[in-house]
C-alpha cells in the first residue's frame, strides 16, 4: 500500500485568524498520536499586509485505512464542526496518492 498525503488549506474570515489557528492547533497532538499518522505539520502564510492569513496542513498517513481512521476520530469531527463558520470559503483539501516519492 502506498502512503497518502493530504494538503489542506484554510482561509479565515478577516477577524477569525486566531480562532482558526487555535482550532487547528487542537488537532496537532491527537493526530500525531494516531498509529497511522506519519506527519502532521501546520503552516501559515501571511500576505504583505500581515492581515490576510492562510493556514495549511501537510499530512502523511501510512495508507487509506489510516486516513479513514483519522476522519472518524472525535477530535477530527469536533474540529470540523467548529471551523466551518470561521472560514471565508470552504476548506481546500487535496488527497495525493504517491506515484514516485521518497
Amino acid at each position: 500500500m502506498s502512503k497518502i498525503v493530504v494538503l489542506a488549506s484554510f482561509y479565515p474570515k478577516n477577524d477569525k485568524n486566531n480562532e482558526v489557528k487555535e482550532t487547528i492547533l487542537t488537532m496537532v497532538d491527537p493526530t500525531r498520536s494516531e498509529e497511522g499518522n506519519e506527519i502532521y505539520n501546520f503552516y501559515e502564510v501571511k500576505n504583505d499586509d500581515g492581515k490576510n492569513i492562510s493556514f495549511h496542513l501537510f499530512e502523511v498517513y501510512k495508507d487509506t485505512a489510516a486516513l479513514d481512521f483519522h476522519r472518524n476520530t472525535s477530535h477530527y469531527k469536533n474540529y470540523r464542526s467548529k471551523i466551518v463558520d470561521l472560514l471565508d470559503r470552504p476548506i481546500e483539501v487535496k488527497v495525493l496518492n504517491s506515484i514516485d516519492s521518497i
